[in-house]
């Protein structure tokens, strides 16, 4: 089979432990069998979709595609990169701009709220749509680095992510 990915999955396919693949930032424009994409990429190949927002879609991506292409017997444990959750985590109130954030958010254990938020959490293609109430927030406000302003290895971008809201958010704790 062959394999074509992005560059924002190719790490996942080769954690998935697909030795033999294309990169190419045109799927379609390949002979390849199966494109790796993310969940939003539109192509007319037979795809796998992926989600990268948060180490739990990472690690189940990951998992999903080795058993798509049949290297399941690859050993992986990315285990150690779920954040933990516990209840001080709960009563910190969050908003947030984004649909890739708010996965974010909840898994790290917080609360997502429209309202009354101790923090404001937005991409960083948000900072004038939004400039008001960031200026309202201030130090609350909390500005994560889009796909454009981070690493495309989805492991290191995620790990930034999480250790920036770990940082900033886990404050209150």
């Amino acid at each position: 089979m062959k394999v074509v990915t992005t560059p924002m999955c190719q790490e996942i396919v080769i954690l998935a432990g697909v030795s033999d693949f294309i990169v190419s930032t045109d799927p379609d424009s390949t002979d390849a069998d199966l494109a790796v994409v993310l969940w939003e990429t539109k192509t007319t190949k037979p795809s796998f979709r992926v989600k990268l927002n948060t180490f739990s879609q990472i690690i189940d991506s990951i998992r999903a595609l080795a058993d798509e292409v049949g290297t399941h017997n690859h050993k992986l444990n990315l285990d150690h990169y779920v954040p933990p959750k516990d209840e001080e985590r709960k009563k910190i109130k969050v908003k947030v701009y984004s649909n890739f954030l708010k996965d974010i958010v909840v898994d790290m254990g917080f609360s997502l709220v429209e309202d009354e938020a101790d923090f404001l959490v937005y991409p960083d293609y948000f900072r004038k749509k939004i400039s008001d109430e960031i200026e309202v927030a201030g130090e609350r406000a909390i500005e994560i680095p889009s796909h454009k302003n981070a690493p495309v290895d989805p492991l290191k971008r995620t790990h930034l992510r999480y250790n920036i809201l770990e940082e900033r958010l886990c404050t209150r704790l």
